[in-house]
């Protein structure tokens, strides 16, 4: 731990710094003790107050996956009556760090007002996983949270008792004061923190948490902890990091990936202003680590982007990617033309079923390849100094980066420490720790700290695309109206021949949307070499596109009221279709088919409306949260489409903080429509075609419509909310514009079609 180093910005406190210290001197198998004994007490010296580390097993996501890792979280209450959390996750502007301060006062009957959240140190044996990704966040850390809240109430509780010589069980806990109405004795946490770090641990399983019903804090709008911070440009980010002596770096890879450096211009970029160094680096050879480039350190961000806009390298492209999605789409028409003979899900008699059926619909669907886009480019600043490699990185996963750069770099894991910084946005992109990687390997040959910072041009040419796809799908409709049957080809990609690119399988979620009693599936791959991966809502933020547009032409082919429709669907008992996702919680088709519900009834469906003017409804199981969207817009005859509005229903159970899920849920529509409209990544010759927003054209301002959104809060355990908002969306407006001028749109993005908006 480096101590001494000032930074401008949210630099770890001394007694962070400590607490760490402490956890490092335990024996090595104390994690599987905290895991036992649920609680335990750290840095209780004089003057220190309460402190709790606290530790249960993760839960049973993690348990699921064998994987005996703990989640820690830290309760701080000095004498002062101050309390601090400490949140271990990252925050991507997800709201996290407030939730996680909200989700323990709540159950620590702390006064919000004057909690302090702060980020935690990278540390995996003090908090264990230390990650943000597939809307997992609350719920893995949810039980721990609400026991570390709640067991450091009982041990200040049981201070109080033993002083005043009265029952445990009469002292009130409220706004961080004690009370004892009889003798009318009172006390703040704060006076009693020291007393209470000697009280005995309690167990986890004798803890009291509250019903839904109890909440103080929970499901009421909160501000972000830090978001004066935000709005007032402070430093919190990775980009703002600032050390004395800091050089600055850019870094060039082919622009096809697989390609190797050949020679360059070093001399010319050694004459330019500010350069310090110059030179090549192999690299791993893979795209997650480091891939072979030219490194420029200079004294200025501005000096090495010149030096950078200069370069010339000749690349070495033998091995390098040729890849063309013009290429891909027109071979998946040709594949969608023969159903494999092997089968990923084959239920009940599709082939009987379709003869018979009075209604058989027929449809080919794709969509485009898509960027991330974070507002902050990729960046990671690196200092080698006194044996340990030192990193100040806005990461989705800090653990797994901490041991990918241990590993190449050759240290000990406890010798590489990463401070989490707030990141600029992510949406998946940063699941991915290339960029850290790269600035570990820059750091090792200039022994200063030094910032590694991308162009956009580089989060362009560098990212980890959402896959494209492509779906030929043929229906049936029963004498009933009911859906009995669905057969869908998913064509999708291949790196290895062997399972599909990351983020290019078939999601998980969609056999819960599609319940019919006969149902054939299968998949075809086309090589790629092109980077993909998880992308807001992975898999279902195109899938749910295709799903429930081709419900909707099934539902009017029968001549049937399409929310009626899909209502019979999630009430359908397929037990072989039924597949469990989610960390902690399973669909349910009375939470589906309430969304629908409510969606429908929002934005006044059935209401007569004028020319022009569509109403579309979708829903989705994703991320095990259950949202149905609806969008009301109208079309004019050159294809413009205006949006009015668009209501979202979300079952998510009990809402944490109310600002944070609207604003998950207006930010997930209006991603999902600015995705849906415009958004489109053209590869040829392996070679990225846009290179900035000019050319991929996030919506505007101008053209952002009302979102109005509702929550169902059941007592289910709670879900993310960053990645359902975003998969109905499409839907909803494909089925909208076909509400409005009877044309059906099966193409992602629309602007391929020649619509605007």
């Amino acid at each position: 731990m480096n101590t001494h180093t000032k930074l401008n910005f949210a630099a770890s406190d001394a007694y962070t710094a400590q607490l760490i210290n402490d956890v490092e001197r335990l024996p090595a198998d104390t994690a599987l003790k905290l895991g036992r004994r649920g609680f335990l007490k750290l840095g209780a010296g004089a003057g220190a107050g309460l402190v709790l580390a606290f530790a249960l097993p993760s839960g049973r996501a993690e348990a699921a996956e064998g994987n005996p890792r703990l989640i820690n979280a830290f309760v701080r209450i000095t004498p002062e009556n101050r309390v601090i959390v400490y949140s271990k996750g990252p925050e991507i502007g997800q709201g996290i760090k407030t939730a996680f301060g909200l989700i323990i006062a709540e159950e620590l009957d702390a006064d919000w007002k004057t909690v302090e959240v702060d980020q935690a140190q990278v540390n995996s044996k003090l908090y264990g996983y230390q990650g943000a990704g597939g809307s997992t966040s609350i719920p893995r850390a949810w039980d721990q949270l609400r026991q570390a809240g709640a067991g450091a109430k009982a041990m200040l509780v049981a201070a109080a008792a033993k002083e005043w010589n009265v029952p445990a069980g009469e002292i009130v806990a409220q706004d961080s004061m004690l009370t004892h109405k009889a003798s009318g004795k009172s006390g703040t946490y704060g006076q009693f923190a020291s007393a209470a770090s000697k009280m005995p641990v309690p167990e986890p399983a004798s803890l009291k948490l509250k019903k839904t019903s109890e909440y103080r804090l929970l499901g009421k709008r909160h501000t972000g902890v830090d978001n004066h911070k935000v709005v007032t440009g402070q430093p919190l980010f990775g980009i703002d990091v600032q050390m004395p002596g800091m050089v600055y770096a850019t870094y060039t890879k082919c622009p096809a990936v697989g390609g190797k450096v050949t020679s360059f211009n070093e001399a010319d970029i050694r004459k330019m202003p500010g350069v310090i160094d110059v030179f090549a680096l192999e690299g791993t050879g893979l795209p997650v680590e480091v891939m072979p480039g030219v490194a420029i350190v200079a004294n200025s961000t501005w000096n090495a982007f010149k030096a950078k806009d200069a370069l010339k390298v000749t690349w070495d492209e033998s091995q390098a990617s040729k890849d063309s999605l013009t290429a891909a789409d027109a071979k998946a028409k040709e594949i969608a033309r023969t159903f494999p003979a092997k089968t990923d899900a084959n239920v009940g008699n599709v082939d009987a079923a379709f003869a018979k059926a009075p209604h058989v619909v027929e449809a080919y669907y794709d969509y485009a390849f898509v960027s991330h886009t974070p507002l902050e480019p990729m960046n990671t600043t690196a200092h080698w100094h006194d044996g340990i490699l030192e990193m100040w990185v806005p990461t989705q996963q800090a653990n797994r980066g901490q041991t990918m750069v241990a590993e190449m770099v050759g240290l000990p894991e406890d010798n590489v420490v990463v401070h989490q910084t707030r990141c600029g946005g992510g949406f998946g992109r940063r699941l991915m720790n290339d960029y850290m990687m790269e600035a570990a390997a820059i750091a090792q040959k200039v022994r200063a700290p030094v910032k590694l910072q991308w162009k956009r041009e580089d989060d362009f040419a560098h990212d980890f695309f959402r896959p494209g796809g492509y779906h030929q799908l043929k229906g049936a409709v029963d004498s009933g109206g009911k859906l009995d049957a669905w057969q869908e080809h998913f064509i999708t990609f291949t790196a290895d021949g062997s399972k599909e690119v990351s983020g290019g399988n078939y999601s998980a979620n969609l056999p819960h949307t599609t319940l019919a009693p006969n149902v054939r599936r299968a998949t075809s791959m086309m090589p790629l070499m092109t980077p993909t991966g998880p992308w807001r809502g992975p898999r279902d933020n195109a899938q749910v596109f295709v799903n429930q547009s081709f419900m909707h032409e099934l539902a009017l082919a029968s001549n049937r009221d399409f929310v009626q429709f899909l209502l019979d669907v999630v009430a359908r008992d397929v037990p072989e279709l039924r597949v469990p996702d989610g960390p902690n919680i399973n669909f349910n088709k009375d939470r589906a088919a309430g969304v629908i519900k409510l969606c429908a009834e929002k934005a006044g469906w059935g209401r007569k409306r004028p020319k022009g003017t569509g109403l579309g409804l979708a829903w989705a199981f994703s991320y095990g949260g259950h949202i149905a969207e609806a969008v009301e817009l109208s079309v004019d005859d050159k294809k413009h489409i205006t949006v009015h509005k668009i209501i979202v229903v979300a079952d998510v159970g009990p809402v944490v903080n109310m600002s944070s899920a609207e604003n998950q849920a207006e930010g997930g529509a209006i991603d999902g429509l600015s995705t849906a409209m415009g958004l489109d990544i053209g590869v040829e010759n392996g070679r990225v075609q846009q290179a900035n927003f000019n050319s991929y054209p996030v919506l505007r301002i101008r053209s952002a419509p009302l979102v109005e959104a509702h929550f169902i809060q059941s007592d289910f355990r709670p879900t993310g909310l960053g990645e359902p908002a975003v998969p109905p969306l499409a839907g909803a407006l494909g089925n909208a514009i076909f509400d409005a001028s009877g044309v059906r749109v099966r193409t992602m993005p629309l602007k391929r079609l020649g619509y605007t908006i």
